[in-house]
């Protein structure tokens, strides 16, 4: 056998920001956000991951999102959108990741430090039969969106900074 044969193949190590942008172009038709927030990535963190009580601030058209399970870092969950809709989530949440199937929709959240601050990352696929359509809909105005649900982000972590205040 040659040397080559008994090399091994490179490693390459993903940040979390960039593995979730690798995941979500694996999906059709993913709705990709990606933003610099000014503050240390555990107050962004303790924020985006915070499901239950910040979920529903951060994601327009989530009306609650409640914990059914745990089991180290996976997890299941329950969604109810604006309009009653319910659906089951299996997620994997660590820190810095958060990755959430259902039957309907595949999403993910993703943080890290970056210089003075962090940055952070969020995206959601329909995979549903005729979800490209519904999504080319829905990217009608896809700046709009996105921008939207950084910018609950970021009022949801002033709102937690402030010492004594809360929602």
């Amino acid at each position: 056998m040659t040397d080559a044969a008994h090399s091994s193949w490179p490693a390459v190590e993903l940040d979390p920001v960039r593995r979730l942008k690798v995941m979500a172009s694996a999906t059709k038709h993913p709705n990709l956000a990606e933003r610099h927030f000014s503050v240390p990535f555990e107050q962004l963190w303790a924020v985006a991951s915070d499901l239950e009580h910040e979920l529903p601030h951060i994601v327009p058209g989530l009306r609650s999102f409640t914990l059914i399970s745990r089991d180290g870092d996976r997890l299941s969950g329950r969604a109810v959108g604006a309009l009653g809709y319910r659906e089951h989530f299996e997620l994997v949440l660590r820190p810095g990741w958060c990755l959430m199937q259902s039957r309907v929709l595949i999403s993910g959240m993703a943080a890290m430090p970056d210089g003075d601050g962090s940055r952070f990352a969020f995206f959601s696929s329909l995979r549903l039969p005729g979800g490209p359509i519904l999504n080319r809909v829905l990217r009608l105005r896809p700046a709009h969106r996105k921008g939207r649900l950084l910018d609950r982000l970021q009022q949801r972590v002033e709102v937690r900074s402030v010492p004594g205040v809360a929602e």
